[in-house]
This record gives structure tokens, C-alpha cells and sequence, in this order.
């Protein structure tokens, strides 16, 4: 049978439906116990919270997924002594954080995972992405990154109900 969600398996596979892509995941490998700043890509099964984008870089990509246009303030506050720990901000901003907002294009798309996001746990991570990749596929922070143009293929067919699971390494 077909699985109708993605799946992410180490080192560099996603799969999904019938196709198999590269991707880029962290540094650090697939982790069971991800923390902040480790450079690991949690293991789980995560909802496609949102589709943010950059309106000046591209249209607003097809895909039953809620989308969200990306301005210059956006932000990801990556602080774990911070209230807005995990959540989108608008910079400039005290604590630290990412900028979303970005010139080498890896966040012109970015898919929001349901990762440490329902509750948030303190120091647990955050800004856990599916995003574009570097073109040479290096490792990423701790997100799943893919070929634009894969992601954006990739997002016209989910429908609202797709999950993406990471599995743990063998």
C-alpha cells in the first residue's frame, strides 16, 4: 500500500506516494532525544502546520496546506528563557531567534512542522522546518530540506490531513 503521508529515513530519503526524493536532515543525524541547538532532526509524526512563503520570490504555492506570506520582521524565537519559546516573532526582537526573512533562499518556503508546538516544552527545540535545500544538500539545523522544486511539488498534492513521520535511524 501507498502511504499517503511523508516519510523521512535516514540519511537523505523522503519518501511519499509512490516517489522517493533526496533531502538534507541535520547535522547531528535523526535523534529520540532532540534538544536545543543540537543540530538533530527529531524523530515522530508531525502535522504540516502552515505554508510561509516569500511573496517577492515567488507566488503563493498550490497546496491545500494554510498559507502565510513572509515579510522582512518575521521571525522564530529560538530562546529557551523566552515566553514566545518556538513561536513566530517580529523583529527586531530582544531574545534570540531566526530571521525568516532570508537572502540564500533556503526559507522561501518553509513548512511549519507540529513539532514541540502542542505544548511547548522548554529546551525540547524549535523551529523544526520543512524547507528548501542548499543546492549541494548539506545538513541542515535540525529541519527536513528538499529541492524547491520537490517541496513545491510536494505541497500541490498534500492534502490538509498529511503528517510527515521521521523514523528513527537503524
Amino acid at each position: 500500500m501507498v502511504s499517503d503521508n511523508l516519510q523521512v529515513d535516514a540519511p537523505d530519503r523522503l519518501t511519499w506516494r509512490d516517489g522517493t526524493f533526496t533531502c538534507a536532515l541535520g547535522r547531528s543525524g535523526i535523534s529520540t532525544d532532540k534538544r536545543e541547538g543540537d543540530g538533530a532532526t527529531p524523530v515522530g509524526r508531525f502535522a504540516l502546520r502552515r505554508v510561509m512563503y516569500r511573496p517577492d520570490r515567488l507566488e503563493a504555492p498550490v497546496t491545500a496546506l494554510p498559507l502565510h506570506p513572509l515579510a522582512p520582521d518575521d521571525g522564530w524565537c529560538d530562546d529557551p528563557a523566552h515566553a514566545a519559546y518556538n513561536r513566530p516573532v517580529k523583529r527586531p526582537f530582544s531574545a534570540s531567534h531566526e530571521a525568516l526573512w532570508r537572502d540564500d533562499g533556503l526559507y522561501d518556503v518553509i513548512v511549519e512542522l507540529g513539532y514541540n508546538d502542542d505544548p511547548v516544552v522548554v529546551g525540547k527545540g524549535s523551529a523544526i522546518f520543512m524547507h528548501v535545500a542548499q543546492p549541494d544538500f548539506a545538513p541542515t539545523e535540525g529541519c527536513v530540506a528538499l529541492s524547491r522544486e520537490n517541496l513545491l511539488s510536494i505541497l500541490a498534492a498534500c492534502a490538509a490531513e498529511t503528517w510527515i513521520t521521521v523514523n528513527p535511524q537503524p
